[in-house]
């Protein structure tokens, strides 16, 4: 009985220590809708919990699987959400591209989907991270959007970088 009990405690303390957490911070979240977006995102199956914490930038991912938390937050990202991730190593998917030895090639205009714009908040929130692109001059984001365009001259890596600081993650072409 001894030795069951034994191992019954191993195995729990063995589960405890498979649980993988992970952290996106600087994420977009300013209303109710987008931290049901987030979470609903971020559901990707039994075992992963999110939590978003009312208008918090910080979004929290738990699961009992390893690699399932990363997963979460690829799919966070995915839906128009960016973070910093703490406490693992992000995929492919999930990282940024390097940049190039050579200098970028401009844009002179740029079509954006993807990213999440559920209010008036978040295209606020958007076209300010957009103002911040030096060479920007027009762009159309209004909420609810799936897509906007930018014009101007600026490149795909500064405007990425803009929209990521503001929380927001997107397809630029």
């Amino acid at each position: 009985m001894k030795f069951f009990t034994l191992l019954s405690i191993l195995a729990l303390t063995a589960s405890v220590r498979a649980e993988t957490t992970l952290t996106m911070t600087g994420v977009h979240n300013c209303c109710g809708s987008c931290a049901k977006g987030i979470t609903k995102a971020g559901s990707i199956g039994e075992g992963v919990t999110i939590d978003v914490p009312d208008k918090s930038t910080t979004v929290t991912i738990t699961s009992k699987k390893k690699g399932d938390a990363m997963k979460a937050a690829e799919a966070i990202i995915a839906a128009g959400y960016y973070g910093k991730i703490e406490g693992g190593e992000p995929s492919k998917t999930a990282s940024k591209p390097a940049a190039a030895a050579k200098p970028e090639a401009k844009m002179t205009k740029a079509t954006v989907s993807g990213v999440h714009l559920c209010c008036k908040k978040c295209e606020t929130a958007a076209a300010n991270a957009v103002k911040t692109v030096p060479g920007i001059t027009k762009s159309d984001i209004v909420a609810k959007a799936t897509s906007f365009t930018v014009e101007g001259e600026f490149t795909k890596t500064e405007l990425a970088s803009a929209l990521n600081a503001a929380g927001f993650a997107g397809d630029i072409k």
